[in-house]
């Protein structure tokens, strides 16, 4: 069975208008992590409320004209993480977490981006999955092993090393003293069960 094991609590409740382009709506399809658009696709009533019941993506096919529950083929599903709607009530944005590539080419996306564009997204990924997951060798785990205390203090050093960079090295100096600290901080994040979108969230409220 390609249904997640645990439902999502989704936003099932919208007053999205289907009557708008003959019954469908535009759905962007965005990876949770990040952030990256995958696809863009088509949903009637029936599509979404299937989406909805089974946490996998479905779509309306045009070409088709059937629905069409991306990776019954492939088997590189869509699983629902949150649905959102924009301000006409007429398009979609649903965050999913993709079993595979998304594009029928093998891409992960159907659009031709950087794939490096949210690697620091992506970087907070393989973080918590070698925390969950660890490898033997990981530097992650290994830093992890040493306790809060070291690794607050890695962030540290790697605080002072940006700044003599900075003031008194190359741009190529700063940016990997920059490249670690940043490295360091996601991983003491991590530590302490904290999250970049808590991080943006704070940075959001102050901007208000």
């Amino acid at each position: 069975m390609h249904r997640t094991a645990q439902r999502q609590k989704l936003k099932t409740k919208m007053n999205i208008n289907f009557n708008k382009s003959d019954g469908l709506v535009p759905v962007v399809i965005q990876d949770e992590q990040t952030l990256e658009v995958l696809m863009l696709g088509y949903m009637n009533q029936e599509a979404y409320d299937k989406t909805v019941e089974e946490n996998v993506v479905t779509f309306f096919s045009r070409s088709k004209n059937r629905l069409w529950t991306k990776g019954e083929t492939s088997q590189n599903y869509l699983h629902v993480k949150s649905i959102d709607i924009d301000c006409d009530d007429d398009t979609l944005l649903i965050k999913v977490k993709a079993d595979g590539p998304t594009c029928h080419t093998g891409s992960r996306s159907c659009f031709k981006t950087e794939y490096n564009q949210n690697f620091i997204n992506q970087l907070e990924s393989i973080i918590a999955d070698r925390y969950e997951n660890p490898q033997e060798g990981s530097y992650i785990n290994k830093l992890r092993g040493k306790g809060l205390n070291k690794i607050a203090q890695k962030v540290g050093e790697e605080g002072v090393e940006t700044v003599i960079a900075a003031l008194a090295e190359t741009e190529t100096d700063l940016i990997n003293e920059a490249s670690d600290l940043v490295f360091h901080l996601l991983v003491l994040l991590k530590e302490k069960n904290l999250s970049l979108a808590t991080i943006a969230k704070n940075l959001e409220g102050r901007h208000k």
